[in-house]
Parts: C-alpha cells; sequence; structure tokens
C-alpha cells in the first residue's frame, strides 16, 4: 500500500467515524445531521479519490472521477447548509432567506453535471516527472470547480460569521470545530483553485485534501472531548457578509495564486507551484486563526500599552461603541445581550452573566450570558430563596467591583453557583453591583480571563463606570415600560369610558321599554315603537363596534387611477339626499393620478359630516379642489364653531378625543392614516367662532 492510500484511508476512516458520532451524539439538532451528512459524502469523495488513483487504466481512472465529480454536485450544497444551522439559536430565520441560493448550489452544478457530461473530463493522462497532471478537466468540469469554490467561500463566510457572533465560553466551546472546518473547505478551496488554473488534478491534491481532513477530524475531535459539546446556540445578525475576514483572505488568496500561475506559464514552467500555492494557502489559514485569537489579541494591545505609553483602553472608542450598539434598542433582553458581549470582548473574559434582580421577590433572571445556555438558567439560580434574598441584601450595599473568591460571607455562595469556574487558571471570579435610582437592578458577573490575567485598578475602575451605564440603560428601559403601560392603560380607561357611556344610554332606552313591556305588549303602537327602539340600540351598538374596528384594522391601500373631481360629485351626491348639506363646490382641473377612491371617498365624507354638525343656521360648506405643483388639493371648509389651538394641537388627530355629544373620536385619526399612507399630508386652519379649513395634499406621482 502506498502512502497516499494510506493517508486516503485514513482520510476516509476519520471522516466516516465523525459521521457515525455525529449520528448517535445526544439530540437530533439539523447542524449535526446535516454535519454528518456532509462527513459521510466527504468520505465517499475520498475513497473514489483513492480508487482512481489505485486503478490500473485509463477508464478505471475516469470512470471514478466522473463519480468525484457527481459527489461534487452535492457536496459544497451540503457545507453551506451546514454553516447557516451549525450553532445557530434562528438557523430557521437563515434557511428561510437563503433558500434560492441554497437551491442554486445544488441546482446549477448538478444541472452542468447533467447536460453535459460529455465535457466533464478531456481525459487521463499517465503522472511523471514531466507531466504531473493525472486527470485533465473539460469546461464543463472547470466550471463545476468554480462553483464549488464560490460556495466554499460563502459556507467560510457563515462559520466566520458563527464564530464572531459567539462570544465568551462559548466561543472557546466551538473554537476547535470551527479551525477544524477551516482547514478541510480550506484545502477544497486550493484544490478547486489548482483545478480551476490547470484543467487538472494529481495526486499530491488527493493528499492535501485526505491530510487536511485528518487534521478537522482531529480538532474536531478535540472539540467536542474537551467541552461535551459539539455546538452551542447563538443569535448571529442577517449581515453575514459585513465586515468579513474570510472574504478578504479568499479573495487575497486567489488573487495571488492567480497572479503567481500567470507568471509561472510565461517563464515556461514551474513544477513546485502547487506546492507554493499550498504554503501560500497554508499561511492565510495561519494568519485567519492567529486574528481570531483572544490570547493574542490580548497580548497585542497590552504590548502596544507598554511600549508605546498609551492607556490600555481607547475609551473614546469603547464609549462610541457602546453608544452605536445600545442607541436604537428597545428590548431588555437584547440590551443585556449586547453589553455582555461588549465587557467580553474589552476585558478578554470568557464567562459573563448579566442577572436582573427582582427585590420584592428576592429573585434573579437571567439577562444575557456567554457561558450560560438561555433555557438552563435555572440549572444555575439556588432554590434556595433565603440565600438569594441574603445575597441581593448584601449586594445592595457595595457599589464597586468585588471579588467573589475573596468574600467569605455565606451569602456570596449563591453569586458562585450563578457563574461557575470553568477554567483553573482563569483568575478570579468579579461582581459587579448594578445600582441606578436607588435600586439594585442587576448583578453583572465574569470571569475566566484569557491568560489568567489578574484584574488592574483601571480594569476595576472601567468596569464600575460600565456597570453603571448598564444600570442607568436598564432603569430607563424600566421606567419606558411603565410609562408604555400607563400609556396604555390611559388609553383603555378613554375607550372604555366613551363604550360605556354609550352603551348606558342604550341600556337606558332598552329597561325603559322592558319596564313598559308587559302593561302596554297588547298595544299595537307600543310595540311598532318597541321594535323601532331595539333597532336602533341594534344599531347604534354596530355603528359603535365599527367604529372601535378601526383602530385594530391594518390599512391597506388598493390603488387605481382615478378622478378626484369625480370621487367627489359621487360622494356629494351620496349625501346630499339624507343630510341636505349647504353646499359651494368649486372643482379645478386635475388629472387622473393613483389613490384608493375608497379610502379617500371615506377622508371627505367623514370632513363633510364633521363641518355639518359644526354649523350654524345660516353656515355654508365649500368644497374646492386645485393643482399645487406636484399635488393634488382637496379643501374642505366651513363657518361654524371652529376650534381652540390646543384642541387642534393637543387632540384633534388622537383617539377618543372629540367635541361632538355623539362621537367617540375615531374618525379625524383614522382620516389622517388614510392621508399619510397615500404619502399626502392633511393641514388644519380653524378659528373659535370663525369655521375650519381642512386641506388635503395628495401626491400626483406615486411615492
Amino acid at each position: 500500500m502506498t502512502a497516499l492510500s494510506t493517508l486516503l484511508l485514513a482520510a476516509v476512516v476519520s471522516s466516516a467515524g465523525l459521521a457515525a458520532a455525529a449520528v448517535v451524539f445526544r439530540h437530533g439538532a439539523p447542524g449535526r445531521r446535516l454535519f454528518a451528512a456532509g462527513m459521510a459524502v466527504l468520505a465517499i469523495d475520498l475513497a473514489f479519490a483513492g480508487l482512481s488513483f489505485a486503478a490500473d487504466t485509463p477508464v478505471g481512472v475516469l470512470r471514478w472521477q466522473y463519480r468525484r465529480l457527481w459527489v461534487m454536485t452535492v457536496l459544497p450544497a451540503l457545507w453551506l447548509s451546514f454553516s447557516l444551522c451549525y450553532s445557530r439559536g434562528n438557523y430557521r430565520e437563515f434557511l428561510d432567506r437563503w433558500w434560492i441560493v441554497l437551491f442554486a448550489s445544488v441546482g446549477v452544478p448538478l444541472t452542468v453535471a447533467v447536460c453535459f457530461s460529455d465535457v466533464l473530463i478531456a481525459g487521463a493522462a499517465p503522472a511523471g516527472p514531466a507531466f504531473p497532471r493525472v486527470i485533465e478537466f473539460g469546461w464543463a468540469g472547470r466550471l463545476l470547480h468554480v462553483l464549488a469554490l464560490l460556495i466554499t467561500v460563502l459556507t467560510l463566510v457563515n462559520l466566520e460569521r458563527t464564530f464572531r457572533t459567539a462570544v465568551g465560553t462559548m466561543r472557546w466551546r466551538i473554537k476547535f470545530v470551527i479551525v477544524g472546518l477551516a482547514v478541510l473547505l480550506g484545502a477544497r478551496l486550493y484544490v478547486g483553485s489548482q483545478a480551476f488554473l490547470y484543467s487538472a488534478v494529481e495526486p499530491a491534491h488527493a493528499a492535501v485534501e485526505a491530510g487536511a481532513v485528518v487534521v478537522a477530524s482531529l480538532l474536531i475531535g478535540l472539540s467536542v472531548a474537551r467541552t461535551g459539546l459539539f455546538e452551542i446556540d447563538v443569535y448571529p445578525s442577517h449581515t453575514v457578509l459585513h465586515n468579513s475576514l474570510t472574504l478578504v483572505l479568499a479573495g487575497v488568496y486567489l488573487l495571488v495564486v492567480g497572479a503567481m500561475a500567470k507568471a509561472v506559464e510565461w517563464m515556461g514552467g514551474d513544477t513546485a507551484f502547487p506546492l507554493k500555492a499550498g504554503l501560500v494557502l497554508v499561511a492565510l489559514v495561519g494568519l485567519f486563526i492567529l486574528l481570531l485569537s483572544d490570547r493574542v489579541r490580548q497580548r497585542t494591545r497590552r504590548f502596544v500599552s507598554r511600549h508605546f505609553q498609551r492607556p490600555q483602553y481607547d475609551y473614546r472608542r469603547l464609549w462610541g461603541a457602546f453608544t452605536e450598539r445600545t442607541a436604537s434598542i428597545l428590548d431588555t433582553t437584547a440590551l443585556c445581550g449586547v453589553f455582555v458581549k461588549l465587557v467580553s470582548e474589552t476585558f478578554e473574559v470568557l464567562s459573563v452573566s448579566l442577572w436582573l434582580t427582582d427585590e420584592q421577590r428576592a429573585t434573579l433572571s437571567l439577562g444575557a450570558s456567554t457561558v450560560v445556555p438561555a433555557g438552563k438558567a435555572d440549572d444555575f439560580v439556588p432554590a434556595d430563596a433565603a440565600g438569594l434574598r441574603a445575597a441581593i441584601e448584601a449586594i445592595r450595599e457595595r457599589r464597586a467591583p468585588f471579588n467573589l473568591e475573596q468574600v467569605r460571607d455565606g451569602w456570596v455562595e449563591a453569586l458562585r453557583r450563578c457563574h461557575p469556574d470553568y477554567f483553573g487558571k482563569g483568575g478570579g471570579r468579579l461582581g459587579v453591583p448594578l445600582h441606578a435610582g436607588g435600586s439594585l437592578l442587576g448583578i453583572l458577573t465574569l470571569g475566566d480571563r484569557v491568560s489568567g490575567v489578574p484584574f488592574s485598578v483601571e480594569d476595576l475602575d472601567l468596569l464600575q463606570c460600565i456597570g453603571d451605564q448598564v444600570a442607568a440603560s436598564l432603569l430607563t428601559l424600566r421606567l419606558s415600560e411603565r410609562c408604555l403601560q400607563a400609556k396604555e392603560m390611559e388609553a383603555f380607561q378613554t375607550m372604555s369610558a366613551f363604550f360605556v357611556h354609550d352603551l348606558k344610554n342604550t341600556a337606558s332606552t332598552l329597561s325603559l321599554m322592558l319596564g313598559n313591556l308587559p302593561g302596554h305588549f297588547d298595544d299595537p303602537a307600543f310595540r311598532e315603537d318597541a321594535f323601532r327602539a331595539i333597532a336602533k340600540a341594534v344599531e347604534r351598538i354596530n355603528s359603535l363596534i365599527d367604529r372601535l374596528g378601526l383602530l385594530r384594522q391594518e390599512l391597506k391601500l388598493n390603488r387605481a387611477e382615478a378622478d378626484l373631481n369625480e370621487l367627489v360629485r359621487q360622494t356629494l351626491a351620496t349625501l346630499e339626499p339624507a343630510h341636505h348639506l349647504p353646499l359651494d363646490v368649486a372643482l379645478g382641473a386635475l388629472p387622473r393620478f393613483l389613490l384608493d377612491a375608497v379610502q379617500v371617498q371615506n377622508v371627505l365624507t367623514n370632513l363633510l359630516l364633521n363641518a355639518k354638525e359644526a354649523l350654524g343656521p345660516d353656515g355654508r360648506i365649500r368644497v374646492q379642489t386645485t393643482r399645487d405643483n406636484g399635488w393634488a388639493v382637496l379643501e374642505v371648509s366651513d363657518n361654524g364653531c371652529g376650534m381652540t389651538p390646543e384642541f387642534v394641537s393637543r387632540s384633534l388627530f388622537r383617539p377618543f378625543q372629540t367635541t361632538k355629544k355623539r362621537g367617540i373620536g375615531i374618525g379625524m385619526y383614522h382620516s389622517r392614516m388614510i392621508v399619510e399612507a397615500h404619502r399626502g399630508r392633511i393641514d388644519v386652519a380653524t378659528a373659535v367662532g370663525q369655521g375650519t379649513t381642512f386641506r388635503i395634499l395628495l401626491p400626483l406621482a406615486p411615492g
């Protein structure tokens, strides 16, 4: 057995072993199942490679290489799917967003392989010093390798994003899995680039792939052995391609190798070029690992601080990052997650947890953590209520960060239970009280520092400042939530007052009728009046329900080209017989434009009926349309009672605010919603005793 055969056999056994282990490893997470499928298909690919290079005839070589190309149509898509699911608690969101790419990653290579199978491979040649290439690809085979390159780069980008999102202990748990997969996929990147550049593959390429698989298997096995976990749940954002180091390194590698290949071709050839290209890839992979190393980043920053006489922390950048990341957050859980990640990155601390306190019930709840899974927080909180109450009372008296290892009181054991010590050489565990507004809002616990570096006075001062900032932000969110709840209650009470008032009047009418019913039931006139009263009560209740229903309905516009003047005429013709409106109408020339005729008619109807109720005995209503630059203008004016400036500024367009005895204050609120949905605006000019003019501007061109 040759050295190549031995290496390929080791790669097949290790990849198949990992696939089998992933199948039987605990729960059935989709990332693990896809990993098992990817490793199993990879084992098949490597087995075909070994059989190909072991074949005695060109026909045998071609047969197994054809089968490798068919495997290539599926394998990159499996790894891409795996990268979207691995260690992602929100993997379903990514699968939904990437389904087109996933479909293309399978469909396009399969289409190429099926439609152009006769030009996948051009032929096979014997190996030798003067001609090291063995299998020559046709243009379709080269295209398959290009597609595999692109999909592999996307896979590496997704894995990098998962690694970047994980912080602290979570990053430590998956680090060697990511590095192992980077080695494996990096080797495929190298082989694919060589196959594209030279339209051929040689035994050395299979050796590189097999060696990478063995190394990757060892790294993944080491990761599982030291943590007991294959994957964890992190929640990366959807900006997967943002600031990706993988894209930069892959682009640099392909550019350098392409330029080197052209130079070698121009100079007459270099038999050692594949080895040089492989060394470039190894160097870039090493650079990638170094740049993502917490220990290297820490030592680099300390070297700069020590030798260039600068502070350890760039406070302007640090507080700028805090402000930028938290400015638009309105959710407590999201805010805690941002702070935990920033603390972990700033102090190179792997284990950071933020526990929120409930002083009344003496309980702790997990805000966010780099070490405690969100669904297992109860496993870390002690069930001893008295111990928790004592801990919260003791921490309330502390203002500065304190070392959990140095406190000897009994209450500190509750906090130690909340923050397990994973690394014996990771330094002491700290607790940071979060005080704001005279209350203890939470406790920040941290430990397992990279290299076990002790916290300096500068570290502790910065931690206290960060704790104050976290507490202030948490207090702001709590006060905002209370204010929102108060406003919701106020709106509910206001709505209830109107609703109860109308129902009370209706109930009084029905009660009076029922009281007279026993003595006058045989009177036909009474029965007729009773039925009429019931009908009016039902109509009133239905009207009330319909108007209140406007608040919960989602406003959807059905735009169509329409004539606003014709719409005004139809509305007036509908209202005039029933309401006898004293009208003056002046309709100017307007082009047809897109609008929702039904909704605009509702707005006009509401304005006309409001104007009618505001009129005195000799009042008039004027309806006018004009064109003002790119706007169609609809004006409804009356010379009625008018409104006060205070009512216009504070109540006119708010729900449940009205000056009418029988209104509930929904009409103007809904009218403004309709106008703004058309990307228009509604203006009002009014004065008490002089009347009101509503001016609606609708864009003639679609927005």
